[in-house]
Formats: structure tokens, C-alpha cells, sequence
């Protein structure tokens, strides 16, 4: 059975950090490619960060340089690391992994950042 389970998400202050954690079972994990995504209200989903098995990563324009997406392939989990947190940064954020047409989500956690 594939699970995706987020972690790490809450309120904070603008200006602040978290760490978002997915915790994966049921699947290869070191074969997928691995991504974070956000969705606001009333806004569609749109991808943060995404790490290939390789441990590629590449970011979203908007949060080059705060955030940092990673991987521990022992623990089958990916995190991301979330700095100068930014009102506009709020929202529902979901790990996702792929491999070829094969695509999992977990079920979000949701990060509040107040001005």
C-alpha cells in the first residue's frame, strides 16, 4: 500500500522557518523523482521544489534561495527546508513522487505564514 505522509507544517511568523517532511512506504522510493507542492485558496496547485533520484533539484522562481528540497533515501523520506518565510507562502503543501507514468500524492499539510 503507497503512503505519502507530510509533516511539519503550521503557523508562523513572516520572516520564520519549518521543515516539511514526507515520509514515503509501498514503493521504491530511491527510483522516484520527489516534489513539493503548494496550493492556495483559490489558487491553483503549483510546484516548490522537486529532487530526481539523482538528487536533482530545482525550485519555483519564488522561492530560489529560501527554500532547500532534499532527500534521505535510507529513511525513504524527503524534507523541505523553509526559510524567510513570506505571508505569500501560505497554503496547503503536498510531496508528490513519479516515475514514468506512475504518480502518488500525499495528503497535505497546511502552512500559515502571518504578517
Amino acid at each position: 500500500q503507497v503512503q505519502l505522509v507530510e509533516s511539519g507544517g503550521g503557523l508562523v511568523q513572516a520572516g520564520g522557518s519549518l521543515r516539511l517532511s514526507c515520509v514515503a512506504s509501498g514503493f521504491r522510493f530511491n527510483a522516484y523523482g520527489m516534489g513539493w507542492y503548494r496550493q492556495a485558496p483559490e489558487k491553483q496547485r503549483e510546484l516548490v521544489a522537486r529532487i530526481t533520484y539523482g538528487s536533482t533539484t530545482n525550485y519555483a522562481d519564488s522561492v530560489k534561495g529560501r527554500f532547500t528540497i532534499s532527500r534521505d533515501n535510507a529513511k525513504n523520506t524527503v524534507y523541505l527546508q523553509m526559510n524567510s518565510l513570506k505571508p505569500e507562502d501560505t497554503g496547503a503543501y503536498y510531496c508528490a513522487a513519479r516515475y514514468g507514468n506512475m504518480e502518488y500524492w500525499g495528503q497535505g499539510t497546511q502552512v500559515t505564514v502571518s504578517s
